[in-house]
């Protein structure tokens, strides 16, 4: 059912890591150029503030959401999820958008905004505030198009498919500060981690890939988080030449613009493969989860994403990774 056109105060309920965060962007871009004059707040995990702040042409507020029960991104803190509801319910939201997923476990929370609307995705057989305004969730496709389904359920005009990652001046000047001897476009950035251990390419893998990289003519640069030092450290002693280790090194804001100006990326499906998406950096994704349909990029001419559980084939990487790099020859 179309929205009314009178809405003024929205909030939205995602509580995500990064991947997640930025595939729903483009259907928040449609949601704002729908209501350009709306007041967007985002309830979200706390690191999700940075990122709000990030894209603040489409969020105006960031509420830190303290967590729910069964949901695993962070414990439940009983005492702050009853100061978060407050804090909510006080706001007076004409929209509460529930975008967590398929809602079985958070519509009814959700409700609890006391929104004048209630909308979102639903799952059938489980609680949802309303028919109206609650899609069932489509569980196939992009994870993209998935919330632009939504925004055209509600009756908002999508806005494109493309990902966004906006980097700032203090994003670059801390780039300038690390002294990396690379040339645009001249490096492979290699990215080794993600959350989950089941999601990581063998080490060994990674280390060749980037060996590889290195013997056509191109630095390879291995990134990494803190907490991903060891596996960072893992693909570089199996290595036979040198690489650039950034583990450690880099904020949000340098990985991008690190991302931003490489030849290509190889990668984990992780925060990183949608970044690249974003800056339009081509990539190899290696997926190890199955889910290539909803997690891969759009452009499959410019990201090549092989799921390893039905190809564990490191040739068939490797042909990629030629294929790609001769092709960045040519440009």
């Amino acid at each position: 059912m179309k929205l009314p056109g009178d809405i003024q105060k929205i909030i939205i309920f995602r509580a995500l890591q990064l991947g997640d965060m930025l595939c729903f962007i483009p259907a928040v871009r449609a949601l704002k150029k729908a209501y350009p004059y709306a007041h967007i707040t985002l309830a979200g995990l706390p690191w999700e503030k940075s990122l709000a702040t990030r894209f603040h042409t489409y969020f105006d507020e960031f509420i830190w959401f303290p967590g729910y029960p069964g949901l695993p991104e962070q414990p439940l803190n009983p005492p702050e999820f009853s100061r978060f509801l407050a804090t909510v319910q006080e706001q007076q939201f004409d929209l509460a958008l529930q975008m967590q997923g398929n809602g079985f476990l958070v519509n009814p929370m959700v409700e609890l905004f006391n929104a004048k609307i209630t909308a979102g995705f639903y799952k059938p057989d489980y609680y949802r505030p309303n028919e109206e305004y609650f899609l069932e969730y489509p569980d196939y496709g992009s994870e993209v198009e998935r919330h632009l389904r939504l925004m055209d359920f509600l009756g908002i005009e999508p806005d494109g498919t493309d990902l966004e990652f906006p980097l700032t001046a203090q994003d670059q000047s801390d780039f300038n500060q690390l002294n990396l001897p690379l040339k645009p476009k001249k490096y492979i950035c290699i990215h080794p981690g993600s959350r989950s251990v089941l999601r990581q390419w063998p080490v060994q893998h990674f280390a060749a890939i980037a060996d590889y990289c290195i013997r056509e003519g191109f630095e390879a640069v291995i990134t990494g988080t803190q907490d991903e030092t060891e596996i960072v450290n893992k693909v570089i002693s199996y290595m036979k030449y040198e690489a650039i280790n950034t583990a450690g090194k880099t904020t949000l804001g340098t990985i991008g613009v690190l991302i931003k100006n490489a030849a290509a990326l190889v990668s984990n499906c992780t925060g990183v493969s949608h970044m690249a998406a974003a800056f339009k950096t081509p990539s190899i994704i290696i997926r190890m989860d199955g889910e290539s349909e909803r997690w891969s990029p759009i452009n499959k001419q410019l990201h090549h994403t092989i799921n390893w559980i039905e190809e564990s084939d490191y040739e068939d990487v490797l042909i990629k990774a030629d294929a790609l790099l001769h092709q960045l020859d040519q440009v």
